[in-house]
């Protein structure tokens, strides 16, 4: 790897690390209560077609709301869910869900 790689490499790490770090998984619950409609209160819906996304990863479930947002990603409910969320929302939700405890069993 070139150096320019390492240190482009070193800082998208650091850059994700921030992004993380600066989540607040408290203030993530406070704004999943409309989510728990469909997700149920801590994203381990027994729903089965519903997804979970209680101990999903971090930065998968940012990207999934980041991609609702832009379009990325096409669901009709997750679209309108998601339309006024900020940044700082999506990745309080994502560090709040990507938190809890996960259902054992298939999902």
């Amino acid at each position: 790897m070139t150096t320019m790689k390492k240190i482009l490499f070193i800082a998208a790490l650091l850059a994700f690390g921030a992004t993380a770090q600066a989540a607040d998984p408290a203030a993530g619950k406070d704004k999943s209560k409309v989510c728990a409609a469909c997700h149920g209160e801590t994203g381990a819906t027994p729903i089965a077609d519903n997804p979970k996304l209680a101990g999903q990863y971090y930065d998968y479930l940012l990207r999934a709301l980041s991609d609702y947002k832009s379009g990325a990603r096409k669901n009709p409910v997750m679209s309108g869910m998601v339309a006024s969320l900020k940044k700082e929302d999506m990745a309080d939700l994502a560090a709040y869900f990507s938190s809890q405890q996960a259902l054992s069993g298939k999902y």
